[in-house]
């Protein structure tokens, strides 16, 4: 297991960066590697976030010095969504066949979790994101189905888009972790657009499914000193909670977001207007 660490920032030591100084700081390039589990740990509420690329081999989750425990879920919780192929995930002996658009949610204490490939083919890759926890809650298999739509956004605008609940209050019980995937409609771009902040709240964005040869700029930064990340397909970026969200493609993509922070209610959001961007 690959982790790499992340310290938080104060916004005004932000204006200092330059772009190397931003991607080294905020962007999380390496999400997939094959026969890894590959993480980040941000400081930004102690959020864990990366990917599982299981292919010759199963993939334990570990702890260690970084979380003080051997058990990575011995205080925390988890979220998965598988992004491709076909697999499965073992948590204390208790399996779960996964496709792409599936999610997993496992609390608090569980000691055992394997990523495992079910298809030589076509192997799984496995998004996580993970947030302390204080209590134990049920582990809860999430297929897209099973998870809680909300379609937002008009044509005129270009940000036509479902948006998919998975650990979510309307789904499942969890202690901080919210966390769900957007798909966008063809001929759309923006994935949020007004914009907003939640200083209640952290949030780390996962583009991926972006076509050959496209980017997405990620918008980053206080309103009236933004910035902007550009992302390739299958990586991520910290936005604290004083940076806008929002983000804007060559065309149509996908995104996980997960949240840590205060309180899980979603619509808990400080839209901004956009002419006050600057």
């Amino acid at each position: 297991m690959k982790m790499e660490i992340r310290y938080a920032e104060h916004p005004k030591d932000m204006l200092h960066y330059n772009t190397e100084k931003l991607r080294e700081h905020f962007l999380f390039e390496n999400v997939f590697i094959k026969d890894e589990i590959s993480l980040c740990y941000t400081h930004s509420d102690r959020v864990v976030f990366g990917g599982a690329f299981p292919d010759n081999k199963p993939l334990r989750m570990e702890g260690g010095k970084d979380f003080g425990s051997d058990v990575f879920l011995d205080r925390r919780e988890l979220g998965v969504i598988c992004i491709a192929g076909e697999g499965k995930i073992s948590a204390d002996g208790t399996e779960y066949k996964m496709k792409k658009g599936d999610g997993l949610y496992i609390g608090k204490g569980v000691k055992d979790v394997i990523f495992s490939s079910e298809n030589k083919n076509n192997p799984p890759k496995f998004y996580l994101a993970s947030a302390p926890a204080h209590t134990n809650y049920p582990a809860v298999f999430i297929p897209i189905e099973k998870a809680n739509p909300r379609k937002l956004g008009e044509a005129a605008t270009v940000n036509v888009r479902t948006i998919y609940q998975y650990v979510h209050p309307a789904v499942c019980k969890s202690c901080q972790l919210v966390m769900g995937m957007t798909v966008l409609e063809e001929g759309s771009v923006w994935n949020t657009m007004p914009c907003h902040t939640h200083e209640r709240r952290m949030e780390v964005y996962f583009y991926f499914d972006i076509q050959k040869g496209g980017i997405v700029f990620h918008m980053h930064g206080q309103p009236n000193e933004t910035r902007h990340i550009v992302m390739n397909n299958e990586q991520s970026v910290i936005s604290p909670s004083w940076s806008i969200h929002s983000g804007v493609g060559t065309g149509a993509y996908t995104f996980i977001w997960a949240m840590a922070g205060e309180n899980q209610t979603f619509d808990d959001m400080d839209t901004l207007v956009t002419t006050e961007l600057k």
